[in-house]
C-alpha cells in the first residue's frame, strides 16, 4: 500500500505517540528515541534488544509522586517492580523516592543489590515461602502484606517484635480486564474474603510481634475506567478505621491508537476522592503502579529474518514470545514499525521465531515495504517483557539499554549459551 509523504507523516505522528516522550524523526527519517537512532543501536548491541528512555522513566516516576503528594499529603508511591524487576529501573526510581512491591525472594534480592532502602519495600505474595519471609524480616523490609492465615503463623515464628503488615483485603470488586490479571473478584487467589479478614484483622492486633498498620487492596492489571477502583476504596473502607491503606495499582496504559486510559492525575483524583468519602482523613495512603510507570518507557528492537509475502504476508524476526509473552498471554495488542520507514505500508503479520503457531507478536500490522535485515522498532514494552522473558527454544534473554541526551549504556548484558549451561551438571549414566 502506497501513500503520499503528507499521509505518511501524518500515520508517522500517529505512531510516534506510543513510543517514549521525545521520540522523533530525524532528518533522515530515522526514529529516535532518548535521543540515539534505533538502527544504530540495533547495529552496537544487536538484536532482539530492549530499549529504555531514562528521561521518560524519571517523568513518569515524578508524575505520579507529584500528583499522589498534592493531593494526599501523607502518601507514597510503590513501584509493583514485578513489571520491570531490573535494578538499574530500581535504582533510578529509589533516588526519586519511590517504594518498591517485591513479589517474592528473587525481587528483593534485586531490589536490595540496586541499593534499596529495605524499610520502603512491601513485600506481597500469596505463597511467600518461610524462606522468603525470613529474608525479608532478615533484610529488614519495613511493610510485609499478609494474604493468608499462614503468613501469620510463620511471622509470628521468624518476625522480630514489631514487624509492620498490611492485611489484603478481596473486595469482590471485578474490572474489565483479562481473566488472567484480574484479582479483585470473588474466587480470586488473592487475599482475604470479609470473614477472613476480620478474622485475620483481629488476630493480629492481639499478637505480641506483629504491628497492624492497615489494609492492602489491589483489583487486577491494565485496568482503563476508573470506576472500579473507586468501589474498591469504599469496599476496604467497610472492614474499618487503619492507619494505613495501600490502594494497589492496577491503572493501564496505552498500547494501541483505540485505546484512551485515564491520565495519572485523574486516576489519583478517582482515589483520594474516594479516600476523602470513606477512609480517616489523617490515614497514610500508598499507591502502587507498575505498568503505567514503566510500559511507554520501553521499546524493543527486533531485525527482520525473512519475509513470506502472500495472503497474508509473513514478517519473523530474530525475537517473538521469548522476550514478550504478553500476546500469548493475555492477548494484548502491540503496534510496530519499521526504523527508518516510519508509518504507512500494507497489513502483515509480525511472527516470532518460536516453534508456535501462537509466537505471533502483532497481527494485521502495517509494516511499509519490509525486508530482511530491517530493523522492527516494536513501543510500549516497558512493562511485563523483560520480566517474563525465557529460554525457549534456548533464546538468549535480550539485553536492556538506557539512553539519554543520545547517548546509550548497557545496564542488562545479553544472556550467552555459557549461561544457558551453567546450571547444567555432569551427565550421570545409569
Amino acid at each position: 500500500m502506497s501513500y503520499g509523504p503528507a499521509a505518511n507523516a501524518a500515520i508517522a505522528k500517529q505512531l510516534i505517540e506510543l513510543f517514549p516522550d521525545g521520540a522523533e524523526l530525524d532528518a533522515d527519517g530515522q526514529l529516535l528515541v532518548g535521543g540515539c537512532r534505533l538502527s544504530e543501536l540495533a547495529e552496537s548491541f544487536g538484536t532482539p534488544l530492549y530499549v529504555v528512555d531514562e528521561r521518560s522513566l524519571r517523568d513518569r516516576a515524578q508524575r505520579f509522586r507529584d500528583a499522589l503528594s498534592e493531593r494526599w499529603p501523607n502518601s507514597r508511591v510503590v513501584f509493583a517492580s514485578k513489571a520491570f524487576p531490573c535494578a538499574a529501573v530500581l535504582r533510578l526510581f529509589a533516588g526519586e523516592g519511590l517504594g518498591f512491591d517485591v513479589a517474592g525472594g528473587g525481587e528483593l534480592a534485586i531490589a536490595l543489590a540496586a541499593g534499596v532502602d529495605p524499610a520502603t519495600v512491601v513485600l506481597h505474595g500469596n505463597a511467600k515461602t518461610e524462606d522468603e519471609l525470613r529474608m525479608a524480616v532478615e533484610a529488614g523490609v519495613g511493610t510485609v502484606v499478609i494474604d493468608n492465615h499462614d503468613d501469620v503463623d510463620r511471622l509470628e515464628r521468624l518476625a522480630p517484635d514489631g514487624q509492620h503488615v498490611l492485611i489484603r483485603y478481596l473486595p469482590d470488586v471485578r474490572p474489565d480486564t483479562h481473566e488472567a490479571i484480574s484479582t479483585g473478584q470473588a474466587g480470586s487467589k488473592f487475599g482475604l474474603a470479609r470473614g477472613d479478614a476480620l478474622a485475620a484483622i483481629a488476630r493480629v492486633r492481639t499478637s505480641g510481634r506483629l504491628v497492624l498498620d492497615g489494609l492492602h487492596v489491589h483489583i487486577g492489571s491494565q485496568i482503563l475506567d476508573t470506576e472500579p477502583f473507586a468501589r474498591a476504596v469504599a469496599a476496604v473502607a467497610e472492614l474499618g478505621k487503619f492507619d494505613v491503606y495501600d490502594l494497589g495499582g492496577g491503572v493501564g496504559a496505552r498500547y494501541t491508537y483505540a485505546e484512551r486510559p485515564p491520565t495519572v492525575e485523574r486516576w489519583i483524583d478517582v482515589l483520594t476522592e474516594a479516600a476523602r468519602a470513606h477512609l480517616p482523613a489523617d490515614a497514610r495512603l500508598m499507591v502502587e503502579p507498575g505498568r503505567r510507570l514503566v510500559a511507554r518507557s520501553g521499546v524493543t528492537l527486533y531485525r527482520v529474518t525473512t519475509v513470506k509475502r502472500g495472503e497474508p504476508t509473513f514478517v519473523a524476526v530474530d525475537g517473538g514470545m521469548g522476550d514478550n509473552l504478553d500476546v500469548a498471554l493475555y492477548g494484548q495488542r502491540f503496534e510496530a514499525t519499521v526504523v527508518d520507514r516510519v508509518g504507512g505500508g500494507a497489513p502483515v503479520e509480525l511472527v516470532g521465531r518460536h516453534c508456535e503457531s501462537g509466537d505471533r507478536l502483532v497481527s494485521g500490522v502495517a509494516l511499509r515495504d519490509p525486508q530482511p535485515g530491517d530493523v522492527v522498532a516494536m513501543p510500549v514494552t516497558g512493562a511485563y517483557c523483560y520480566t517474563m522473558a525465557n529460554n525457549y527454544n534456548g533464546a538468549l534473554r535480550p539485553p536492556v539499554v538506557f539512553c539519554a541526551g543520545g547517548d546509550a549504556r548497557l545496564v542488562v548484558r545479553r544472556e550467552t549459551h555459557a549461561d544457558l549451561l551453567a546450571r547444567t551438571l555432569e551427565p550421570q549414566l545409569l
